[in-house]
């Protein structure tokens, strides 16, 4: 059951940390300060920090499937 509710709670944070990243016309992530870009063309500091936290989102999010799917075998 603990799984269940981690799986939706990680699945509804990854929906929210991609539609804040930038896409080809800005995103959401500008609102945060990801549209300060400097001249070199580099990614802002809170554009990396995104990626990273959806990362480690996504790796958790991976995680749950695997220990749910475990768990559906061995119980039945």
């Amino acid at each position: 059951m603990g799984f269940s509710i981690a799986l939706i709670v990680f699945s509804l944070l990854m929906m929210l940390l991609v539609l804040m990243h930038k896409g080809k016309g800005g995103g959401l992530s500008d609102m945060f300060g990801g549209g300060m870009q400097s001249s070199v063309g580099g990614s802002s500091v809170a554009e990396r920090n995104l990626d990273r936290i959806t990362i480690v989102i996504g790796v958790l999010w991976f995680a749950c499937i695997i220990v749910l799917g475990i768990l559906m075998k061995t119980n039945s």
